[in-house]
């Protein structure tokens, strides 16, 4: 049995995931599961993921949870090329505080503005009240401040000058909150990472 990812391309790790192994030309089988089928509580995606959440990874016998492991466990499997995780203590320190922080910060208050702005008003019926949205679009902007100020700097890559997978983390969490609350022309970061992972993934494609 070969390498395995169960993923739903709706959510932003699995996106992640799923452009970083085929990126770096890693074989798998891709495995999809339907949240909104609520296919990930089936009894048989729970031999997989316990927690029956996605992205899930089976190599074997092993299984795997949480996108951050996966996403590591692929680069040390596949020794994918060093600027996605580097070797240099600095960098690499730079990678992992970003990825450590990313996930109630970006992620965390971008699935707030989701839930809020999206979300309920479909499930109640009624209309957001305008201060609610406002107060929690403000935590949103408070985070994606402190994402240029304390990661991105000057930088054109979180850990440097090449991408990382910081920035592909970075990339699906910031696209998904374009929609919701900016244009793409606002966040300079993600269009850039975006430009470099393509182009990326095409010259793996070449012969």
């Amino acid at each position: 049995m070969g390498l395995e990812l169960y993923l739903d391309l709706l959510s932003q790790p699995c996106r992640a995931l799923y452009i970083f192994a085929r990126s770096n030309n890693i074989p798998f089988e891709f495995k999809q599961v339907e949240l909104m089928k609520g296919q990930h509580r089936t009894e048989e995606f729970r031999k997989v993921n316990v927690l029956m959440k996605v992205p899930a990874l089976r190599d074997g016998s092993f299984t795997l949870a949480e996108s951050i492991a996966i996403l590591l466990y692929l680069a040390r499997k596949f020794k994918t090329p060093d600027h996605w995780y580097p070797s240099d203590l600095q960098k690499r320190a730079r990678v992992d505080e970003y990825l450590s922080w990313q996930h109630v910060n970006i992620r965390g208050k971008g699935s707030k503005l989701f839930l809020t702005k999206v979300l309920l008003p479909l499930l109640t019926g009624q209309p957001l009240p305008p201060e609610k949205l406002e107060g929690v679009t403000e935590e949103l902007n408070v985070v994606l401040k402190q994402f240029e100020e304390k990661f991105l700097q000057d930088k054109p890559f979180i850990a440097g000058s090449e991408i990382s997978l910081a920035d592909l983390v970075a990339l699906v969490e910031l696209m998904q909150r374009a929609n919701l609350l900016l244009s793409a022309q606002q966040i300079p970061h993600a269009a850039s990472v975006q430009v470099e992972a393509e182009q990326r993934s095409h010259q793996k494609q070449e012969p």
